[in-house]
């Protein structure tokens, strides 16, 4: 379970202010919201990346806001799979490498080739990186988080890069694969709201049943 109460992030000239959630396991949730309303800003203090400036995020019992960042990075590292937006791929290593990359931190990665498949790159896990598409790109980050088997799913605008086709199956694959786990997305696009448990709308300040 997650639950953020009366959390704060504080930037220069700029306050972001975030309303009291609770995200439980099992559940699947949408955050809603325009450029600069706070979604990947929510993400990262969930992931541990930043720290809220004030109030308390309670991850599966550990409170992040007071953690130091050895722990913190612990927690994302073993508990939580994030999917960025900007990918963070490594360009000159292969497809493979990539999604394998945290067994450098003894974590194993669980049905590689399957996943792979399903997400349509499968026959491209020997291929470097520089040498794919934004889509294809994205779809490994996605991989990547999917492999470790975590707990916590984060994704930020996975499917910003890809058309609604390949949107579609995505979408499905993610909500398959966050089965009994927290699965939080952000996005500014109200279509996704259909497959998700739970709706929040950021600009608005509430949550609701999809």
């Amino acid at each position: 379970m997650i639950t953020f109460t009366n959390a704060v992030k504080q930037y220069p000239g700029h306050k972001i202010t975030y309303p009291d959630m609770v995200f439980e396991d099992g559940k699947s949730y949408l955050i809603l919201g325009a450029s600069g309303s706070g979604k990947s800003t929510m993400l990262n203090m969930i992931a541990g990346v930043t720290q809220a400036s004030e109030g308390e995020i309670i991850v599966n019992g550990t409170d992040v806001t007071k953690e130091p960042q050895v722990m913190r990075d612990s927690l994302r590292t073993h508990k939580i799979g994030y999917i960025y937006q900007d990918f963070k791929l490594i360009e000159d290593m292969s497809v493979e490498d990539n999604i394998r990359v945290l067994e450098i931190c003894g974590i194993p990665s669980k049905n590689l080739s399957g996943v792979a498949v399903e997400l349509g790159i499968g026959d491209k896990l020997k291929r470097r990186v520089k040498n794919l598409s934004g889509g294809e790109k994205q779809r490994v980050a996605i991989a990547r988080a999917l492999v470790k088997g975590p707990e916590i799913i984060l994704a930020d605008e996975p499917t910003g890069s890809l058309n609604f086709e390949i949107g579609d199956m995505i979408m499905k694959k993610l909500i398959e694969c966050a089965a009994g786990k927290i699965l939080i997305m952000v996005s500014h696009d109200t279509r996704l709201a259909k497959y998700f448990d739970v709706v929040t709308d950021l600009n608005k300040g509430g949550a609701a049943h999809a």
